[in-house]
């Protein structure tokens, strides 16, 4: 199996504590993610739930949370039949820089048969899916 990431890198005009509450705070998912809750208690080693209509869809544990600065947790679907040898990794970075926050989000571990779809009409694949963040 090979394994393949994809990174996405924006630029904000916002603070690092404003990002990060968009980024870990369900008032922000459901306006940019599909309509999607998030709960944690953003701890190392703690659970990250992603949910639609109180159903889990997305799921992980926490790899590192750096509060306004670096999240890395491991990425899930429910109903996902891929087999992987590990589960794929999401990272967030952020870098204040001025008036602006530079956004990196890699997703590692894909792949690529399942997980990149190579289609800009379409929000099918994790590639796609995780465009969908460049709304915040």
């Amino acid at each position: 199996m090979t394994d393949k990431k994809f990174v996405y890198v924006t630029y904000i005009a916002t603070t690092p504590e404003k990002l990060w509450e968009a980024l870990t705070s369900s008032d922000f998912t459901e306006k940019y993610f599909f309509g999607t809750k998030i709960e944690s208690d953003w701890k190392e080693g703690s659970i990250v739930n992603y949910l639609r209509n109180g159903e889990v869809t997305d799921y992980g544990t926490i790899l590192k949370c750096e509060p306004h600065r670096l999240l890395s947790f491991t990425w899930n679907s429910v109903g996902d039949k891929t087999v992987r040898e590990q589960p794929s990794q999401v990272t967030f970075e952020l870098k204040p820089m001025g008036q602006t926050v530079k956004l990196t989000l890699k997703h590692e571990n894909l792949v690529p048969a399942t997980d990149i779809v190579d289609a800009d009409d379409t929000f099918e694949g994790l590639n796609n899916g995780s465009a969908r963040l460049s709304a915040i």
